[in-house]
């Protein structure tokens, strides 16, 4: 019986990291087969340079996503600040489910927030002002528009970039604003929140107006070290692969 909901982010999965391909599809193959449904709440991807590129692990990755779809899971899919680019093509190719950049679903009665996590790091101001030009239809034309050897070199250049920029910031800059956190929850009228990003899982309690709220941050997968949050009506789980 399907009565578990899977939540997942941050893999970033590239041809660098087979490690965590593997796992991936180990979890597509056999603990997701059963599930409710499985929700990636972005940067499944390192980078992704348009629906086009077709560079390893993407077809593997793709196969087993379509396969999973097909059987009877449905797979829901929020963009991350690496794969925004992830189009409809992608859907239609996988089955995956497009979700908006804020989404809400009704998990066993409670209704509960899904984002990637990048919006609610408001203190990030570069990044935030990145993010606001690379989500606008003129960028993401001009970008796509370029052969795709031009947008793979960019995507290497953007990666080391990304890097040196990171070694300069201070980690609390590239977390999570806790006002912006509670504004966005009384917005959207929930007491739950779940999303990846920071890199930083745990769960967070928070007081709402005077209500109990959770805030679920999804852990990142690495080589030696993946994981999921499982709920399901008696309550959440914090699962290994």
């Amino acid at each position: 019986m399907r009565n578990e909901t899977l939540f997942i982010s941050d893999l970033h999965l590239t041809i660098e990291r087979p490690e965590v391909t593997r796992k991936f599809i180990q979890l597509l193959t056999t603990r997701a087969t059963h599930a409710k449904a499985l929700y990636i709440l972005g940067d499944l991807f390192d980078t992704w340079i348009g629906d086009d590129d077709f560079s390893p692990p993407i077809n593997t990755v793709k196969k087993h996503l379509k396969a999973l779809t097909s059987q009877g899971t449905p797979i829901f899919y929020i963009h991350g600040n690496r794969d925004f680019l992830i189009g409809q093509r992608f859907g239609k190719q996988t089955g995956v489910t497009l979700l908006d950049e804020y989404s809400i679903t009704d998990l066993y009665g409670t209704s509960t927030l899904l984002t990637h996590g990048d919006l609610l790091c408001t203190d990030d101001l570069p990044y935030q002002a990145f993010r606001i030009k690379s989500h606008s239809v003129e960028w993401q034309e001009n970008v796509l528009s370029k052969p795709l050897i031009f947008r793979l070199l960019y995507a290497r250049w953007y990666r080391l970039r990304s890097y040196f920029h990171k070694r300069k910031k201070s980690q609390d800059i590239m977390d999570v604003n806790q006002e912006t956190v509670k504004q966005l929850m009384e917005k959207y009228q929930v007491t739950r929140l779940i999303h990846g990003h920071t890199h930083r899982p745990a769960v967070h309690d928070i007081q709402l107006q005077g209500k109990n709220a959770q805030r679920f941050v999804l852990a990142e997968w690495k080589k030696d070290s993946a994981s999921l949050l499982v709920w399901s009506e008696s309550g959440y789980k914090i699962e290994a692969i």
